[in-house]
């Protein structure tokens, strides 16, 4: 029987079940205990840890982490040749007077992870560019020191800019590494620095599928493999002071090698170069808008990626067990949402869950038989040490989570890192099962159903479209953040709110927008891939949206939607937002002094509107736009009318519970279906109510750490009810 038609053996409840725990030797008492305490139908090992022996009598599956590019450094040091490459670049260096200068390639980057490749043709894959006029230089013009480390530019113009760009070697794997430091792993003998290699090599694919095979024969007790991912890691390298220097979950600049790269060439016609992925230093990142080049790549890694996941796969069922993949570290050229995924046969996918777009990220991926959350905070000592506070960042990541769960339900979630650590804060411990009970509950009195939505959708567009569905930044750093912080906003409030969402490309939009779908949304910083940047020089896209509107559709924009000076206007949207941005240009203009006006949108302000960093300088721009906030004479929140539509504009939309029921509010009045809002809405922002199709069933959630009571809608009519901190309440037609 293959793994895509056995049965679960036993069924969940709200006792056991849909949780897997990570376990270590050592403390098998403990494990007993916990396992049989929280209904643990799971168990896992993680990375750094090993299943005891006691594993088959705990639980019904047990998974175990299985490593395709790392972990066997016998391999990589006899194969030095087939390691993982990635493209990066030398500090910008600015020279002050003619003559040669030296450039240290690894000045920025931390020496123990990366090493420049000089044994491929430099001549072909390595680059110097003068960054004052744009231009590479020729090979003659430069030349690699004796360390191979140094680039020397012969004939340097003072007052230049030079970078290099480069082939690098990578000696540890980016993941490994991290959990190396993090743990302080060096004090401790039995921890090697673990070594990448690359599937792209004949050789060592042929060593990765006997291995697995070798593998798969010794460990009988294994009924899920958990791969750790496969390939690729995302870009992930360390400063010279051993510190986070670049970080892209969505990046592909690891995910080079000189045979890749020259199939490439063979298929689609034109080479590569460095330049095509360190991009100026930018990476490609996902805020930029891709160009075709990237585009590309990224298909080509996906086709190649999924065909070489498949004979893993089918490995794995060959031998009675499901193969699951967790959704990041080597997860490039498996995005989820892209077309060449299903080909993968992978049976299920668990991913890390800190807040609602990533719970809905992973609930929502298609061909896959179950999906799993790891939730925070990982079991890591910077977070479990004496004086830690884990059950704050439980509480943050289960209550805008949960939000998710309820629209797009998870079959499973889990925890990962050292049960040790979790166990010496027992306050964390009494919170995890109070979490597994609510989340089984919420599974138990659904049936696993989604809730009632309205008959029409929501898209989002933006550059990326479905390829990265629910996806942002997924990284912490701060300026990251913000220059997210709109779009992130806008997601993390969809994530939760009872609405049909999907994600539409600007391709997407050309092409023709999908008849269901009512209202477009575009969320970004000016610029980003998100907003949208140069994809709006394209009339034919600004046509689109606008007769979409003015036959009848919804526009929400918020932060800087279809920014692109030009024609007059900054926002290429403007005559349809009824607003723009003033970027200088017209500062001759006199600009009509907003007043504001109330609203339907605003009917839940309290305290007017929170844009966060929000967007300076928006104007009105139509005679026919109504502010419902501004400051200090500029807009913060408008709308306008087009022909038979709406459109809505907010300078910022950090996610709170006033600003998710302010784009609820929105929605509604862009789709012309206010007078049905209240039928999906609590009169409290704070609780949020999903009605399931039975046309008897009710679930509402208190969203904030306090009690409330509020009136909610129920199939059967307004109902009062009172809510504790973070609580929920089942109402059904026989209780209403």
């Amino acid at each position: 029987m293959s793994p895509q038609t056995q049965p679960v053996p036993q069924a969940p409840t709200q006792d056991r079940g849909r949780l897997t725990l990570p376990i270590q030797t050592g403390m098998d008492e403990e494990v007993r205990s916990l396992v049989a305490r929280l209904g643990a139908d799971a168990v896992r090992n993680s990375d750094g840890t090993e299943l005891p022996d006691i594993v088959s009598e705990l639980a019904t599956r047990v998974y175990s982490t299985y490593f395709v590019g790392r972990g066997d450094n016998a391999w990589a040091d006899a194969h030095p040749e087939e390691a993982t490459r990635i493209f990066l670049m030398s500090d910008r260096v600015t020279v002050t007077t003619d003559g040669p200068v030296s450039i240290d390639l690894l000045a920025p980057w931390f020496a123990d992870q990366v090493r420049p490749d000089t044994g491929c043709d430099v001549s072909r894959w390595w680059q110097v560019h003068d960054r004052t006029t744009g231009q590479e230089l020729p090979r003659a013009a430069w030349s690699i020191e004796a360390d191979g480390r140094t680039v020397t530019v012969h004939e340097a113009l003072a007052g230049h800019v030079y970078t290099v760009s480069f082939l690098a070697t990578q000696v540890w794997d980016p993941t490994q590494m991290y959990n190396y430091l993090t743990n302080g792993w060096d004090d401790d003998p039995s921890r090697v620095r673990e070594k990448p290699f690359d599937v792209r090599h004949e050789a060592t694919w042929a060593h990765v599928r006997s291995h697995l095979s070798a593998w798969l024969s010794t460990h009988p007790e294994v009924d899920v493999v958990r791969f750790t991912t496969f390939f690729y890691h995302f870009t992930l390298v360390y400063g010279a002071d051993a510190a986070e220097r670049y970080v892209d979950w969505f990046g592909y600049s690891a995910s080079v090698s000189v045979p890749a790269l020259e199939a490439f060439e063979e298929e689609y016609g034109y080479r590569l170069s460095a330049e095509d992925f360190v991009d100026g230093g930018y990476y490609n990142s996902p805020f930029r808008v891709p160009t075709r080049a990237f585009r590309d790549w990224i298909d080509f890694q996906q086709r190649f990626v999924s065909s070489r996941v498949r004979e893993l796969t089918d490995a794995v069922h060959a031998q009675g067990k499901e193969a699951m993949m967790f959704l990041g570290d080597n997860w490039i050229g498996t995005e989820p949402y892209g077309e060449h995924f299903a080909a993968t046969g992978i049976d299920a996918v668990v991913g890390s869950v800190g807040s609602g777009a990533t719970c809905r990220m992973i609930a929502d991926i298609p061909h896959v038989r179950y999906t799993e959350g790891r939730f925070l905070p990982y079991f890591f000592p910077d977070v479990f040490h004496p004086g830690g506070d884990p059950v704050t960042e439980a509480n943050r990541s289960w209550l805008e989570a949960r939000r998710a769960i309820v629209r797009s339900p998870l079959d499973r979630i889990g925890y990962g890192g050292y049960l040790s650590l979790a166990v010496e804060h027992p306050d964390f411990i009494d919170r995890i099962e109070q979490i597994v009970t609510e989340f089984r509950s919420i599974h138990e009195r659904s049936g696993g159903r989604r809730p009632l939505t309205p008959s029409f959708k929501v898209a989002v567009i933006n550059s990326w479209g479905r390829l990265r569905s629910w996806m942002t930044h997924m990284v912490a750093h701060a300026l990251w953040y913000r220059q997210t912080y709109t779009y992130l906003g806008v997601l993390e409030a969809l994530s939760g709110l009872p609405l049909d969402v999907e994600f539409l490309s600007f391709d997407d939009v050309r092409t023709g927008i999908p008849q269901d779908v009512k209202v477009l949304i575009c969320a970004g910083a000016e610029g980003t891939a998100f907003s949208g940047g140069e994809q709006w020089a394209d009339p034919d896209l600004i046509a689109a949206v606008s007769s979409f509107v003015a036959a009848g559709g919804g526009l929400i924009g918020v932060g800087a939607p279809s920014a692109h000076p030009a024609h007059g206007v900054t926002f290429q949207l403007a005559d349809v937002l009824g607003v723009d941005r003033e970027i200088g240009w017209g500062l001759g203009t006199r600009r009509p002094l907003p007043t504001v006006q109330e609203h339907f949108i605003t009917q839940d302000l309290t305290e007017g509107l929170n844009d966060g960093e929000g967007t300076p300088d928006v104007v009105v721009a139509c005679p026919t736009t109504q502010v419902l906030d501004a400051t200090n004479g500029q807009v913060r929140l408008a709308v306008n009318e087009l022909g038979r539509g709406r459109a809505v504009y907010a300078t910022g939309l950090p996610y709170c519970a006033q600003n998710s029921r302010l784009l609820h509010r929105a929605v509604f009045w862009a789709a012309g279906q206010e007078e049905d809002f209240p039928s999906w809405a609590a009169l409290d922002p704070r609780v949020e109510v999903a009605a399931y199709p039975d046309g008897r069933t009710t679930l509402v959630i208190n969203n904030a750490l306090e009690p409330v009571t509020t009136t909610v809608p129920t199939p059967q009519g307004p109902r009062t009810v009172r809510l504790e901190e973070g609580g929920h309440q089942w109402l059904t037609a026989a209780t209403q």
